[in-house]
């Protein structure tokens, strides 16, 4: 059955006619009237809908029950990482998106290549919010992850020194490239918000304000990863429970 995402309120027994995006995908899949889908708001949960009637432009549809449907890890997992270039963060959204992370923050540092702000930043969120959406359909997710607007990663870390998290110090991350740093270890039932530097890591004075904002060091085996690669491993290794079901 199709899954569609629809950001309206849904309501078992209304109808309803399909925002422009969610009506494309529809008759993009070539549905026909009388066919059953799946309807989520990423509020929680699924309704299963009947296609009433389809227009040119717009889909009509009959929403019916709720199933109370949670696919999402235990864990939460905060991917704070500095964008590698175009398709590799598209391919990174996505993948995440599958795995179960929650929240995404894309940042820019010191050895960035791509750097955005302003309106082509807030384009390029709308653009990655649509890879979570087509990835939450496909992999059966009713909720979306959050994806932030790029940020400067000083700036950013300013923010986690003021902000109420309800994260330990011990449950921040920054993956590092020093010998010394621990292997992680999956934090059971627990939040975890994991640092992740470009393809060069990150300079020494971006890692030491990072450790000064409670970030813990710690390295993903004894290879050098591509940002995406380290991103999927963290979100592998700290995720509590991962649905794949």
């Amino acid at each position: 059955m199709a899954r569609i995402y629809c950001p309206d309120t849904l309501v078992t027994g209304q109808s309803l006619t399909l925002p422009r995006e969610a009506s494309r995908h529809i008759q993009v899949l070539r549905l026909q009237p009388g066919l059953s889908i799946t309807l989520f708001n990423g509020q929680g949960g699924e309704y299963e809908a009947i296609i009433d009637a389809m227009g040119r432009q717009a889909v009509d549809v009959t929403v019916g029950s709720h199933r109370p449907v949670e696919r999402e890890p235990t864990g939460h997992v905060h991917l704070a990482v500095c964008m590698p270039a175009n398709e590799r963060m598209d391919w990174l959204v996505e993948k995440a998106t599958e795995l179960g992370v929650q929240h995404i923050t894309p940042l820019m540092g010191q050895r960035n290549v791509v750097r955005l702000s302003g309106e082509r930043a807030e384009k390029r969120r709308a653009h990655w919010t649509a890879i979570a959406i087509g990835a939450c359909e496909q992999s059966g997710r009713n909720r979306l992850p959050q994806i932030d607007a790029p940020i400067e990663l000083g700036r950013w870390l300013g923010f986690q020194s003021r902000e109420d998290s309800g994260l330990p110090v011990a449950h921040r991350v920054i993956l590092s490239l020093a010998d010394a740093a621990p292997e992680p270890t999956p934090a059971r039932h627990q939040a975890t918000r994991v640092l992740i530097g470009p393809e060069g890591g990150f300079s020494s004075d971006e890692e030491a304000l990072a450790i000064e904002h409670g970030f813990k060091p710690h390295r993903m085996g004894t290879r050098v990863l591509r940002t995406e690669t380290a991103a999927i491993a963290a979100t592998l290794a700290f995720s509590d429970r991962l649905s794949l079901k």
